[in-house]
Parts: C-alpha cells; sequence; structure tokens
C-alpha cells in the first residue's frame, strides 16, 4: 500500500507513515440448520462487528517520508494517545482518506470503533524507531429506550416508546458557512469539531474545498474554508 494519496486516522490522530496492510474482516452471525425433509437452510442473523487490524511504524526522529499535520511528533505522543484511547472507554471514528496523485479523492472507509489491544514492537533493524500492532473492532450503538404505558376511560392501555438521544450528537451548521482555520486543524478535526463525527463529514468538508486535497488535507492557519449544511 503506498503512502501517496492514503491517510490514516485514529480518532484526531493522524498516522505519520501509512500502513503497509490493511485487513477488515466483515463477518456474518448467519446460522445454518436442517429441517426435518426440507434439508439445510440458512438463518439470516445482523452482522457480526467488523475486525480491523493493521501495523504503523512510529518514527522517534523526524523522517522525510512521515506526515505530521502540525509539524514532527515523537513515538512517545502516539503511545500516550493510544493508550488515552484504551484507558477512556469510548468509541472513535477509524477512517481511511484515498486520493489518486492529482488530488481527485477515491472511496474512504469511516467506521466508528474501540481499539482493543495493541502492542509496542521493537526491532533492532528499525533503530530507534518503533512498530505498533493495532487491533480495532467497529462499535455499534445502542441504549435503552423509554415507554410510558398510559390507561384510557374504557380501561384500554396504550405504550409510548421513546428513543434515546445519543450524547454524542452535536449542533452542526445548517446552511454553509466559512471557517478560518486555527492552529492543529486537519479536515478531520474540523468536520470532528463542526459536525460532531469526522469520519462521517471528512468528505464533505474536503469536497467544499478543493484546495485541501492538493495540500494533503492540511490546512493553514487563517485559512478561510467553506463549511457545507449538516
Amino acid at each position: 500500500m503506498r503512502s501517496q494519496g492514503y491517510l490514516f486516522f485514529i480518532g484526531y490522530c493522524l498516522l505519520p507513515v501509512t500502513p503497509p496492510k490493511l485487513n477488515v474482516k466483515y463477518g456474518n452471525a448467519n446460522k445454518t440448520i436442517t429441517l426435518i425433509n426440507e434439508g439445510q437452510v440458512n438463518l439470516l442473523k445482523t452482522p457480526e462487528l467488523s475486525d480491523v487490524e493493521f501495523d504503523c511504524e512510529i518514527p522517534q526522529v523526524s523522517q522525510p517520508y512521515a506526515m505530521y499535520s502540525a509539524g514532527f511528533l515523537g513515538a512517545g505522543m502516539f503511545l500516550s494517545y493510544l493508550e488515552g484511547l484504551k484507558k477512556g472507554k469510548q468509541p472513535f471514528q477509524f477512517i481511511v482518506a484515498r486520493s489518486l496523485p492529482n488530488g481527485i479523492p477515491l472511496f474512504s472507509s469511516n467506521m466508528k470503533v474501540s481499539l482493543e489491544d495493541y502492542q509496542v514492537i521493537e526491532e533492532a533493524k528499525n533503530g530507534f524507531d518503533v512498530k505498533i500492532r493495532i487491533k480495532l473492532k467497529q462499535y455499534r450503538p445502542y441504549g435503552t429506550k423509554t415507554v410510558k404505558v398510559s390507561q384510557n376511560a374504557n380501561g384500554e392501555a396504550s405504550a409510548e416508546v421513546t428513543n434515546s438521544r445519543s450524547i454524542e450528537n452535536s449542533p452542526m451548521p445548517t446552511s454553509p458557512q466559512t471557517y478560518i482555520a486555527k492552529a492543529g486543524d486537519t479536515a478531520f478535526t474540523i468536520a470532528k469539531k463542526m459536525y460532531g463525527a469526522g469520519g462521517n463529514y471528512i468528505q464533505d468538508v474536503l469536497n467544499a474545498n478543493p484546495i485541501l486535497h492538493a495540500n494533503s488535507n492540511a490546512v493553514t492557519v487563517g485559512q478561510k474554508l467553506t463549511l457545507p449544511a449538516g
């Protein structure tokens, strides 16, 4: 997998070196049963949660092939970030943005996930750089529902079900707006901050601001960007 044209985000974090290989397992929970005189049939169930695995290199010193959204960051920062995701008990967005060398966007992968585990691998042939083996699992939101039961004058009962509102919802622009870029901004962090879901809306931000494609999604402080309606 070539690093050019691929951007890997784990939550807010852009991996400095594109992983050479990405494995995503999409499984089903279907069940095959045997019926009397009918043979086997396949009961279709809700798909299983997807598993994501990849190895990534984290340089200890600045390397010419590494990418950083806000300047060089040492391996310690990335290790602390992963440890925070592991202990935070919160899902986050995993996104792979793909584009051609001329900046034309290709399809993107985005999935809400949890960090299942990670391994830090140090080998003499890699010098001071470290390799991290990461395993993610798709996160499927769930919650309780409120049921209000009432009875009319005739003694007939009725129930009203109210879905709980997701705590991750946040206000988003209802009409196109202008955004002034700040230090540390990337297309992903802007999408996360303004729409509440960076992985779901990063492509909208990129499409509304073609100049970001040519600059590998980098944002310059003070740059005026267009934010489309959510």
